[in-house]
């Protein structure tokens, strides 16, 4: 709700007021009333009204002292003033000072009204533009697992298990209270941008991929989910058509494919869905072409990846270990102790010692 302060010295003109606005078609409610200035900003303190209707002239902190208090320390409010003045100064005195409008009593409740209509009009756009702009980092946090498998599902070319993973996006959203128009709207923003990465890790061009959100999937979680199912099915269809109508097995692709994504849980079965192969035939021509199988490339690959980044600079562990794949750091200290002979952390030793006995001599 819209919350409103409403400012006079005299009572019967804070009823007329209360009795004119209509409140509640405007989403608005009236949280406080304030005989002078200085009750107006200590009740603005504690209330933090949306909305402020003032009377100019009051004993004591008067309308033009209120209204400048109010935009030093409140700027986000919206004020209303009336008086029983036609004086011009005032008028000009509260426009200078960021009131929306200036009314003159004795009120007209059309004017009051349309003035409220305006208030609300400004403060909805406001709150718009804070929630399609302001990014939420339990949102992006929210997603990251969910997008990490999205990926492996998608390069694998498996429908429903990316069905399946926006399925669980929705629930995560409605477990985690994300359904207002602006999270929804970072939420569909964030796949939407996985997706054109995917596109482009596959070779596919993204132009006709819709960039524009519709504020009717923003109604609700599963809206969004509908909207999501449509662009990934779509694109999938596009993959799988490609690939599907590739005259033989390149097993140069199938290369470049794995040095593409060797960070994610790339498998023999995932590769074979990938390339319309099965997981036999597919293996036993890679381990004649480069003289090794599949899940040896994979883990060589990201073995050498992990020593270069080791021994190249000041990367986390950790870091390193997901680069090249591994979620669990404590099995990918035991992978390469395996593969190395030594544990990352002594690789890493060693090489600095190495840089610093070059650098001496």
């Amino acid at each position: 709700m819209i919350k409103v302060l409403v400012v006079d010295d005299e009572g019967w003109n804070r009823e007329l007021i209360k009795t004119f606005g209509e409140w509640q078609s405007y989403g608005m409610e009236i949280v406080g009333e304030a005989e002078g200035g200085n009750e107006a900003l200590r009740l603005a303190g504690t209330l933090e009204p949306d909305i402020v209707i003032t009377d100019m002239r009051m004993p004591g902190t008067d309308g033009v002292m209120l209204m400048n208090a109010l935009h030093r320390e409140y700027p986000d409010i919206k004020i209303i003033v009336i008086s029983g003045y036609d004086d011009f100064k005032y008028a000009q005195s509260a426009l200078r000072n960021g009131a929306v409008d200036y009314l003159l009593k004795p009120v007209d409740p059309r004017e009051l009204n349309a003035v409220l209509d305006k208030c609300r009009m400004e403060l909805m756009e406001i709150r718009a533009e804070q929630e399609r702009y302001t990014l939420d980092i339990d949102i992006t946090w929210s997603l990251s697992n969910h997008k990490q498998l999205m990926k492996v599902h998608f390069n694998e070319l498996n429908v429903d298990s990316v069905n399946s993973v926006l399925g669980n996006v929705t629930e995560e959203l409605k477990l985690g209270g994300i359904q207002s128009p602006g999270m929804l709207r970072q939420a569909a923003s964030e796949m939407l941008l996985l997706l054109k990465e995917l596109l482009r890790g596959n070779g596919l061009e993204d132009a006709q991929l819709k960039t524009e959100i519709p504020n009717a999937v923003l109604a609700t979680p599963e809206s969004l989910e509908c909207w999501l199912r449509e662009l990934y099915g779509g694109s999938l269809e596009q993959l799988i058509g490609q690939r599907r109508f590739k005259n033989k097995l390149n097993l140069e692709d199938v290369r470049q494919y794995i040095c593409g994504h060797y960070a994610e849980a790339v498998t023999l079965e995932g590769l074979s869905r990938v390339f319309f192969v099965s997981k036999e035939y597919l293996s036993k021509v890679f381990k004649l072409e480069y003289g090794i199988n599949v899940t040896d490339f994979i883990l060589q690959l990201r073995m050498d990846k992990a020593k270069q980044w080791l021994e190249g600079g000041n990367i986390p562990i950790k870091t390193v270990a997901e680069l090249a794949g591994y979620e669990d750091v404590g099995y990918f200290y035991r992978v390469f102790k395996k593969h190395f002979g030594i544990a990352p952390g002594e690789m890493r030793k060693q090489s600095e010692g190495l840089k610093m006995s070059n650098a001496e001599g």
